[in-house]
């Protein structure tokens, strides 16, 4: 397993507030960082997993598990990124 880095930005939420940063916490996003900027929010994860795609699925699941709707996924690795927004988009 290895550590993989990549950012989730929310859609509908323009401030992270502290109400929200808990509810991602007690979701399983315990292995992030919760942010906002310029009216939009934006969760960037550190999450150990055996994939990219495994770990950016079970991130996007814990989102959804805290009430909150992913608009995109950013990462450095655009492939599996993209193929990933894509599912959101059909959705």
């Amino acid at each position: 397993m290895e550590i993989h880095r990549f950012t989730i930005i929310l859609d509908g939420l323009p401030e992270m507030t502290v109400e929200a940063s808990n509810r991602l916490y007690e979701s399983g996003c315990d292995d992030s960082t919760p942010g906002s900027r310029q009216g939009v929010s934006h969760v960037d994860f550190h999450r150990e997993a055996s994939s990219l795609k495994e770990a950016i699925l079970s991130a996007i699941a814990d989102v959804h598990k805290a009430g909150f709707k992913v608009s995109h996924v950013e990462t450095e690795d655009s492939e599996t990124v993209s193929q990933i927004n894509q599912g959101l988009l059909q959705s």
